[in-house]
């Protein structure tokens, strides 16, 4: 019998995978290889859940994203955060602004942005 895992690529090996801790969910963002050595993305949900047994496992959600979609589904879920940050208030730094805060952070400088004279301290 045939692994129709593998035929699908999901036993390829990762070329790059960043795994990002969300709550209760863990993200992991994986690069894998086709056989004509393309790159393609995989998006892996992942939730800790527990059995009648009370035994544990992983329940696993995944997405295959390839590069001639990349565009278009970035646009999609950009206009999906739109919409909920525009209906709801809900705040989320863009990468790029949220990574240079990183960087701040990184090298030192002084990234709270706020001075004792905005907090009325003398």
């Amino acid at each position: 019998m045939e692994n129709k895992s593998f035929e699908r690529g999901e036993d390829r090996e990762d070329i790059f995978s960043k795994p990002v801790r969300a709550g209760k969910r863990t993200y992991f963002f994986d690069v894998k290889a086709t056989k004509g050595d393309d790159y393609y993305l995989t998006v892996t949900e992942s939730k800790k859940r527990f059995s009648d047994d009370g035994k544990f496992f992983f329940e696993k959600h995944k997405l295959f994203l390839y590069k001639e979609d990349f565009a278009k589904f970035a646009e999609g879920l950009k206009e999906a955060i739109d919409f909920i940050q525009e209906k709801k208030g809900v705040y989320v730094a863009p990468v790029v602004e949220a990574s240079e805060e990183l960087e701040d952070v990184r090298t030192g400088a002084d990234y709270s942005g706020v001075s004792f004279d905005d907090l009325g301290i003398k």
